[in-house]
């Protein structure tokens, strides 16, 4: 992945020289690492508690965040020990070019993926969605009622033409520096009024009580579980961000320091809003639960909470959708064409990327409505190869003489256990699809 294209459009995939060391600070990387975590992966974090159970949901959350950490700090310390600035320079330093190539193909598989997610999600705050026969209306339906004009095809092309292409019109990333806090804010704000929509239902009687542990009525339903491992590795994965925050701090320690920081907060919100949300909502809970937070409150001021929790969310997902643009056309760009000039001043390859890429993003949103299917397949795939399997082969490969017999362990574990989850929940998938 060409992680320094975060930074700049004009950053090539695969520098061999560091750059100097801008003094970033920790509580800005923080902010800038809790925004490439929280996408659209809290989405279906409450679906994925309506899986697990409450109990098995709060482990996994604990064990994948762990894990995690360890896969940044095995990038982190190679990254130092070697001569590449890049998560795709790491990997063709310990497995040649094909490594590297792995790497452009699963960001580009998972950046893609994510801004699909993306416009869905916007599409179904506006315009709303129908899963599985029931109606559920967006918010400008609520407001002004169904009309041509406030349709899911065109609220979804209003906000790529108006509000999307001019965000991923800018060169260079630093002109979306004020983004990241604001985002964080929007995520927290979410969670929080989550939250308290929760409790008020709570005192009121209203709520359901969820379930600590899964129920299983059959094989099928045991297997089902491992669908729910994918969503939530999704929602953690950000180490296509890890090398431009990183490189920019004076200390590899103060790096780690922020990505734990954000990993413990990011959990935080996940778990906060997974089981205030399934509490809420029960068994009804949809695989993106603003989908549930329609004008079924029976009140006005619940009604409006959930107007704010929708179009909070929302526009957090507009604010993140750039991010992931600059990097998902950097690493396009330079897979297709690693030959030509930066793609900063090359206004027609620039443009013509950019249109495309907005093109494919919104005819995708458009015919694909349910993004729990989403999640599974690039979890399953690309996802756990960036967090995990990528990871650990570069420790286990150890081209730099660096690893401990323990770091060897755990990365061999990482990947076995990444390997087999991910068979079984593409395996589950592929078979309730036919039954």
């Amino acid at each position: 992945m060409s992680s320094s294209a975060i930074t700049s459009a004009n950053a090539p995939l695969l520098g061999e020289n560091k750059p100097p060391a801008k003094h970033t600070s920790v509580s800005s990387a923080v902010f800038n690492v809790s925004t490439s975590i929280i996408g659209a992966g809290i989405m279906s974090i409450p679906a994925a508690l309506k899986v697990l159970g409450v109990i098995p949901a709060f482990m996994l959350i604990v064990i994948i965040a762990w894990l995690a950490d360890i896969s940044v700090e095995f990038l982190m310390r190679y990254t130092h020990a070697g001569k590449s600035t890049t998560y795709a320079g790491v990997m063709k330093e310990s497995f040649w070019r094909i490594g590297s190539i792995l790497v452009q193909v699963c960001v580009i598989t998972n950046n893609l993926g994510c801004l699909i997610i993306y416009l869905i999600i916007i599409g179904d705050v506006l315009s709303g969605n129908q899963p599985e026969g029931s109606v559920h209306l967006g918010v400008l339906q609520e407001w002004f009622g169904i009309h041509w004009w406030n349709s899911r095809a065109f609220s979804i092309l209003f906000i790529v033409a108006f509000i999307m292409l001019p965000l991923v019109s800018f060169r260079r990333v630093d002109a979306l520096r004020f983004s990241s806090a604001l985002a964080v804010f929007l995520a927290v704000l979410f969670a929080a009024i989550s939250s308290v929509t929760a409790i008020a239902a709570l005192v009121e009687g209203k709520t359901e009580t969820p379930r600590l542990l899964p129920y299983l009525d059959s094989n099928a339903s045991f297997f089902d579980l491992f669908t729910a491992v994918p969503v939530i590795v999704t929602a953690f994965t950000f180490h296509f961000n890890v090398h431009p925050i990183g490189l920019e701090m004076d200390k590899p320690s103060d790096m780690m320091k922020a990505v734990r920081i954000s990993l413990i907060l990011c959990g935080t919100i996940y778990f906060t809003v997974g089981i205030f949300g399934y509490l809420l909502f029960g068994e009804s809970i949809m695989p993106d639960i603003l989908v549930n937070f329609d004008q079924n409150s029976g009140s006005a001021l619940g009604s409006l909470l959930n107007d704010v929790v929708r179009l909070s969310y929302a526009l957090h997902l507009v604010l993140v959708f750039p991010l992931l643009n600059f990097s998902l056309r950097a690493n396009i760009d330079e897979f297709l064409f690693p030959s030509r000039p930066i793609l900063g001043k090359d206004n027609t390859r620039f443009m013509s990327l950019t249109l495309i890429l907005l093109a494919i993003c919104y005819l995708a949103a458009i015919a694909i409505p349910n993004i729990w299917y989403f999640f599974v397949f690039m979890g399953s795939t690309s996802v756990v190869s960036l967090a995990f399997v990528f990871p650990g082969a570069i420790a286990l490969r150890d081209v730099h003489g660096i690893s401990t017999s323990r770091d060897r362990i755990v990365s061999a574990v990482m990947i076995i256990l990444a390997a087999v989850t991910s068979v079984i929940a593409i395996s589950s998938n592929i078979y309730s699809f036919f039954t």
